[in-house]
Parts: C-alpha cells; sequence; structure tokens
C-alpha cells in the first residue's frame, strides 16, 4: 500500500470514527437534554400527618425516577383550600390529589363513601378488600370516567373515626351540642345525634380547639391526635367509632396523567401501593400502642347496648343513600352482603 494511499485510508477511517462516535453518543447527549417532567401534588393532610400518610412514597418515587420526573408534595391548603381540590385539578392548577373523594367535592354520585361512611367498614384491612375483591374498584373507575379531566388512581385505607374532645362523652347525652371538626358525610350521619359539624382548614384546628370555638374533633383515629398535636388540646378519647377505617385515593389530572410514559405509571402506582401498606401498619400499630400508653388522653365508652342505638340509625342512614343513585344502591348493596359475610365469620374478622 503506497504512503498516499496509507494516508488516505487513515483520513476515512478518523473521520468515520468521529461521525459514529457522535452517532453513537447522541441518544445520551438528547436524554441528558430532555425536559423533567414536573408535578404538583396536593395532599389533603398537614405537614406532621403528611410525613407519613404521603411523603415516603414521594420520596421513593422521586429517587426511582432517576432524574425523569419529580413529583413535589404540597401539604393541606398551601395552593388551594382542600374543597376546591378537585376543580384544581381539572383545571390543571394541581397535577395530582390525595384526598378522600367526599372532602374535596368531588362531582360524582359516590363521592359520599369517601371518608368516614358510618359503619362500612369496621378494620382497616376491610378497605382493600372491598376495593380489589368485591368490585369497588371497577364502580369506582366507572365513576370517574364520567367526569372529563380526572383519573381516580388508588383507593387506600386510613385509620378509624372517634371522638377526641375537652369533656367527656360517656353517653349519646353527651353529643348534643357539641361543635365537631368532622368530613362532611360523617357530620351530615353524626347531626342526628345534637353534634354541630363544623369545616375549618385543617391547620386552624388545634387553635380553634383552644379558643373554644370546636368542642372536638370526629376526624381520625387516636394516632393521628398524638401525631399533628390535637393530643395537646382535647382531654378525651373515645373508644366507640363511627367508622373503621377511612378510605381515601389518590387522583390525577387526565392530561398529565396519559402523557406520562408506561414505566413511570407503573412506578408511580407501586409507590402509591407502597403508602397503602405502610399506613396499615403505623396506624393499626399506633391506636393500640396510644390507648394504652399514651399519657395525655384519658379513654371514655358509650355503653355498647346505647352505642347500638348508634349503628342501627346507621342501617337507615345507608338506605336513604342507596336511593340516590343505581351506582350508590350497588355500593350499599355490596357492604351489606360483605359486613353480613364477616359478622358469619366472627373472630377476628367480627366479634
Amino acid at each position: 500500500m503506497s504512503t498516499n494511499t496509507r494516508r488516505d485510508f487513515l483520513k476515512k477511517a478518523v473521520a468515520t470514527g468521529a461521525a459514529g462516535g457522535a452517532v453513537l453518543g447522541a441518544p445520551y447527549v438528547h436524554a441528558q437534554s430532555k425536559t423533567k417532567i414536573t408535578w404538583r401534588l396536593q395532599t389533603y393532610a398537614g405537614a406532621a400527618l403528611g410525613e407519613h400518610v404521603i411523603k415516603p412514597a414521594v420520596d421513593a418515587f422521586n429517587k426511582a425516577a432517576n432524574g425523569e420526573m419529580e413529583i413535589k408534595l404540597f401539604y393541606a391548603d398551601q395552593l388551594v383550600p382542600t374543597g376546591e381540590l378537585f376543580r384544581a385539578m381539572q383545571r390543571g392548577t394541581i397535577d395530582a390529589v390525595q384526598s378522600d373523594d367526599d372532602s374535596i367535592a368531588a362531582p360524582v354520585d359516590i363521592a359520599v363513601f369517601g371518608g368516614y361512611f358510618p359503619f362500612a367498614t369496621r378494620h382497616s384491612l376491610d378497605v382493600p378488600v372491598l376495593f380489589h375483591e368485591w368490585g369497588l374498584n371497577e364502580i369506582w373507575k366507572e365513576a370517574y370516567d364520567e367526569v372529563k379531566g380526572v383519573t381516580w388512581l388508588s383507593a387506600g385505607a386510613w385509620d378509624p373515626c372517634h371522638f377526641a374532645t375537652v369533656q367527656p362523652i360517656r353517653s349519646l347525652a353527651d353529643l348534643k351540642g357539641k361543635r365537631v371538626f368532622t368530613f362532611p358525610t360523617a357530620g351530615k350521619f353524626l347531626s342526628r345525634f345534637g353534634v354541630i359539624p363544623v369545616t375549618l382548614p385543617w391547620e386552624d384546628i388545634e387553635v380553634a380547639v383552644q379558643t373554644g370555638e370546636l368542642d372536638g374533633i370526629a376526624w381520625s383515629g387516636i394516632t393521628e391526635v398524638y401525631t399533628v398535636g390535637w393530643a395537646n388540646v382535647t382531654k378525651y378519647f373515645l373508644t366507640n367509632n363511627i367508622s373503621g377505617a377511612w378510605c381515601g385515593s389518590f387522583f390525577a389530572n387526565s392530561d398529565k396523567w396519559n402523557a406520562l410514559p408506561e414505566h413511570l405509571k407503573v412506578l408511580w402506582q407501586i409507590c402509591m401501593d407502597s403508602s397503602h401498606y405502610y399506613r396499615q401498619h403505623w396506624y393499626w400499630g399506633g391506636e393500640a400502642k396510644l390507648r394504652v400508653g399514651g399519657d395525655k388522653l384519658q379513654m371514655t365508652s358509650i355503653p355498647a347496648e346505647e352505642w347500638k342505638t348508634v349503628e342501627d340509625e346507621a342501617v337507615k342512614f345507608w338506605d336513604e343513600i342507596a336511593a340516590t343513585s343505581p351506582r350508590c344502591a350497588k355500593v350499599i348493596d355490596i357492604f351489606k352482603r360483605y359486613n353480613a359475610l364477616m359478622a358469619k365469620a366472627g373472630t377476628p374478622y367480627r366479634g
């Protein structure tokens, strides 16, 4: 091979290598220059509670997303009031929400079952069983598919609904006239026993109890009462509850959800499931531990025979809700059949 020929060959090889290197390097450069997806998610919970009910899942997602996406977390009322969350999500003002259907005024008939629907559940495991094995997943999807702009993603269980009060509750008569912070449907039901439901921003509750604007709270179990500071301003905790578990969900703006690549959808689904799992053990353990070892609240109870009046009234309430729509009637039928089965199963399911 002549010197000139060899030189020409080397020139071509270098040129080809340079071009090849540019081509091979292109995907890396392109990936690095892609705009990171950013979501703004607002939860119903204040910061202290959000540390448990949502932040671990968001932190895990942001880490696993490896720079492709970031969910920025906002707590109760930080961007918009809780009651306006659904509309804000529809408009795209925020991208995602964690809350119950009831509190965010979701425009679906089954929203009434979000939060604390009286005596629908007795234990936190009842909620995932009802959704995954008794058909509520399909019913919720059907309902939200009728609403433009919002995609319902996943439901899970939180804590039971108890009263934490300034004055002791030892009979139904003690409930009369008590101004209580609670959820919309729970408040509607409790008003039958003389309770005066009060709606306030979540972060204002502690001060409202201190100033006498509120006599108590029917918004959570004892784990939350201690975690968020309400145990510092109340004195008594009623062991009777009107629901064994709060039912809450994750939602997203439909356009934002549909635009996600499939692997990020799957990743967020996994993280939502991890959030549901975390709450199962955190609440369950906390409810028992703080009843026994908590030093801020005195336990009180309404006798079982008297409390049965409340349970019987709940059955009437169920029938009233069933009459509001065929879909609500379907949910009530599931609740009735499910609870009848649990009663027959006995301990530990019911007892």
